[in-house]
């Protein structure tokens, strides 16, 4: 897009509504749609356009709004919330002077994409307009302002719903609150208006017959999918927008090489990635940052966050968070690798097995009912059914030191700090606590007592006739 002369664009994104119907000490806008704040999705949108500057209006909750867009938006405040013109009209001292033409935008549509916003903007210079509006046609209208048309089909009005008489509510064409404007001469126009409506607020739509009215070209551009347009006021709306949100990420999944074989129930936050031919089985989560790799199996019953995935892994009914994971690990079924672990290559993590800050070298085997936490484990290591680092004395976590080739026998307990060498044997049932150098064998149990005939003598005690 052409950012020369008069034509250079600024963004205002109107983000300071509290949001009653959400129920929640959260703002509205932060509220989060396949992992991220609604108003990041927004931000993205708007920032598609090329932008010289933009700014978040904010009120309820302004400081956590302004640390969700710092470094990419300027923010102003709306202390007293007193309706979207006001809202656009505290832009004003960070505009002033500017005389290009405002994009304006609210927080709360997740979906709205920058090519809606880009034809918006180029309908708008191309017919140079000084004001144009986004609208779509809806089947169902209400809660929307309706947009009025003259014989001619030219824009008159917006008139919001309950201002709004019985012909217009059937009106099915409704304004976005998106729109584009000249900057010369709107904030004037803003701080002329009044609020003489039903909510007693500063309608930015008020703009519209304004400049109708004074002779000012106004147009519209009508949203080619009307599901971007949909704004987000309650938990329904919320759960709706992520399921929209969510098959458009599922369906760029599956045309870039990935099978999703269940979209239903696959949960693909925004910022994953996932390589070709990789399968995605159901009830399966991919939150956050993470990064897979090609050739995976994911699931069934997985959930990932913020993992990183090598290729040709195989991850089923196991949590796996802030770790890595090399080229042909397996993890599960019924792990849980808790953040910090990294695995190698080749890695088998079984089922029942927890890890937490453990580095696993190439090919090392932890098959099932294990904990290894705080652990540094070597190369071609077996570790044996229910072993165990004890690795919190109850003040502070100590670290365990597996050799290369070491065999951890069934049973054990290895109380940190303690060292395993490469190639040492642990007898199952042990209770390590002292280091057990290179190649030695290491067992730490009682000795065994058999006691002859005992289940005979038993029988023969007498019956102190004591009641059951």
């Amino acid at each position: 897009m052409r950012r020369t002369g008069i034509r250079v664009l600024a963004a205002v994104i109107l983000a300071a509504g509290q949001g009653r119907r959400m129920k929640s000490d959260i703002p509205k806008v932060l509220h989060p749609v396949c992992g991220r704040p609604m108003i990041h999705y927004v931000l993205e949108a708007v920032e598609g356009t090329g932008p010289s500057l933009i700014v978040v209006v904010v009120g309820f909750g302004g400081e956590m709004v302004a640390r969700a867009v710092e470094g990419r938006a300027q923010v102003v405040y709306q202390e007293e919330q007193l309706g979207t013109a006001h809202a656009l009209l505290q832009a004003a001292p960070l505009l002033a002077g500017f005389d290009g033409h405002i994009l304006v935008t609210c927080g709360d549509t997740p979906l709205l994409a920058s090519g809606t916003l880009r034809r918006l903007v180029e309908a708008h210079l191309a017919g140079g307009a000084s004001a144009t509006l986004l609208t779509a046609y809806l089947e169902d209208p209400t809660g929307y302002g309706r947009v009025v048309r003259d014989e001619a089909g030219r824009v008159r009005k917006v008139v919001e719903q309950k201002d709004a008489s019985p012909a217009e509510l059937a009106i099915k064409e409704v304004n976005t609150g998106v729109y584009c404007f000249a900057a010369a001469g709107l904030f004037e126009t803003l701080a002329a208006l009044g609020r003489e409506n039903a909510q007693g607020e500063y309608y930015l739509t008020d703009v519209v017959e304004n400049y109708v009215s004074r002779g000012l070209a106004v147009y519209a551009v009508v949203a080619e999918d009307p599901r971007e347009v949909e704004g987000v006021n309650d938990r329904v709306q919320l759960a709706r927008a992520e399921g929209l949100l969510r098959r458009r990420i599922l369906e760029e999944l599956m045309l870039s090489g990935v099978t999703v074989l269940d979209p239903a129930t696959t949960f693909v936050d925004r910022e994953a990635r996932v390589g070709r031919d990789t399968v995605i089985y159901p009830f399966t989560f991919i939150e956050g940052r993470t990064v897979i790799g090609a050739r995976c199996t994911i699931g069934p019953g997985a959930r990932l966050v913020n993992a990183r995935v090598g290729d040709g892994v195989v991850i089923q009914q196991a949590v796996v968070e802030d770790s890595e994971l090399g080229d042909g690990c397996t993890v599960g079924p019924y792990a849980y690798v808790r953040p910090g672990c990294v695995l190698a290559p080749g890695v088998k993590v079984g089922s029942f097995v927890e890890l937490k800050k453990a580095v696993v070298g190439r090919g090392s085997k932890i098959p099932h009912l294990s904990y290894v936490g705080d652990a540094s484990v070597g190369e071609g290591v077996n570790i044996g059914a229910g072993t165990i680092t004890c690795n919190f004395d109850g003040e502070r976590k100590w670290p365990t030191e597996i050799g290369d080739g070491a065999f951890i026998g069934s049973n054990t307990n290895l109380v940190a700090p303690v060292k395993i060498g490469a190639g040492a044997y642990i007898g199952a049932g042990s209770t390590i606590t002292r280091d057990v150098p290179p190649g030695a064998l290491g067992v730490a149990r009682g000795r065994q007592k058999n006691i002859a005939n005992w289940q005979a003598r038993k029988k023969k005690k007498p019956d102190t006739g004591g009641e059951g």
